[in-house]
């Protein structure tokens, strides 16, 4: 079995571009390019100063045990100044040991993890074992079935609030550490903004870009996924204020777009509701009655409302012959007026139908006129 501790306290690169969909790519490299040059720098300055201190005490003590030794001055005063040089050089030493345990604590990165050994790599492509390419409909096969087997331990996850119950969760839930988990909580999320439920899922959304953390640092780190939990949850727990504030800046971006694509994803089930609604009432012609009555003169609309025969007879008599014809057309297409095969009258579509007597009478005046 090959062992990946060597690889827990590596730092990820930050200049890789293969990351998920849903991360913020250039902000989040940015951040971690920032965030490493930031604390480098700091640690540079720390040494440059201790090793200052540390000549400038070594080159005070020479000088004051030469005037010992050469009986230069007051005795007593000069071991007095001897002995608090002893101190202070003490005191950096025990500086110069702290600085050199940080360093050794410091996670690798791309500037520590090794020196230029050749300027020219040659690499034989031809060995190069690539994963086949999965398509869309695969994907989301694999996706499907993986939810299915895996889903209360997936949920369990999402609601987890302390980063260390996180990390033992994944240690012994190991098959949850893929980029199955990460689509999982993603949708999921979606759906709670979908449903109004904004606290759970600002949780979850944390949850979420945790673990597309770790997919990207074993991403670039070209590792198993396994390997970079204990190094992922050590890191964000003991890190510095900048960094932590650029996590966090990173998951509000996230819940922005969950938010957008939650909406987003409303406004197109609103819409199609819409739609099949007005497919349902579609007329024998293909038009919507809604649309239909909209589209009428104020006073046919009065007409239809109050579902009065005699004062729509009346109303289409007084309009042009064509208007009138062109009206009634559309009534009958969208299934607003009936026209009777039988008997050659036209009726109004209603709940509980009009008489049959007056529905005759009413065709009769129509085929008078």
């Amino acid at each position: 079995m090959v062992d990946y501790s060597k690889w827990k306290d590596i730092e990820i690169s930050d200049d890789e571009d293969d990351t998920h969909p849903n991360i913020d790519t250039p902000s989040l490299f940015r951040w971690r390019h920032q965030a490493r040059v930031e604390r480098m720098e700091e640690q540079k300055k720390e040494k440059e100063k201790i090793d200052d201190k540390k000549r400038t005490t070594e080159k005070k003590m020479e000088e004051v045990k030469g005037k010992l030794q050469q009986k230069d001055g007051n005795f007593d005063e000069l071991k007095k100044s001897l002995d608090e040089l002893e101190k202070e050089q003490a005191r950096v030493r025990n500086e110069e040991e702290e600085l050199k345990k940080k360093e050794k604590l410091q996670p690798w990165n791309v500037d520590t993890i090794s020196k230029e050994g050749f300027q020219k790599t040659v690499i034989n492509r031809s060995v190069i074992n690539k994963k086949p390419e999965l398509t869309e409909d695969q994907k989301e096969m694999n996706l499907r079935e993986f939810i299915k087997v895996n889903e209360k331990q997936l949920k369990q996850f999402g609601m987890m609030r302390k980063y260390e119950d996180s990390r033992v969760f994944l240690r012994d839930n190991h098959k949850l550490v893929c980029e199955d988990t990460a689509n999982y909580l993603v949708i999921w999320c979606i759906e709670l903004e979908m449903q109004d439920k904004h606290d759970l899922m600002a949780h979850v959304a944390h949850q979420c870009i945790c673990m597309q953390y770790i997919m990207d640092i074993a991403k670039q780190l070209d590792v198993d996924p396994r390997a970079c939990v204990e190094s992922f949850f050590q890191r964000i727990q003991v890190a510095e204020a900048e960094y932590k504030k650029q996590f966090r800046s990173e998951i509000e971006a996230f819940k922005e777009r969950i938010r957008k694509r939650a909406q987003e994803k409303k406004q197109k089930a609103i819409e199609e509701q819409e739609e099949e609604e007005r497919k349902a009432r579609l007329g024998p012609g293909g038009l919507d009655p809604v649309e239909v009555f909209e589209s009428l003169p104020e006073v046919l609309q009065k007409c239809f409302e109050t579902r009065d025969i005699g004062m729509l007879q009346e109303a289409m008599s007084k309009l042009p012959e064509e208007e009138a014809r062109y009206h009634l057309k559309r009534c009958i297409d969208s299934g607003m007026w009936v026209p009777d095969g039988n008997k050659g009258v036209l009726d109004i579509k209603s709940d509980d139908n009009a008489a049959e007597s007056e529905e005759a009478k009413s065709d009769d005046k129509n085929e008078t006129d």
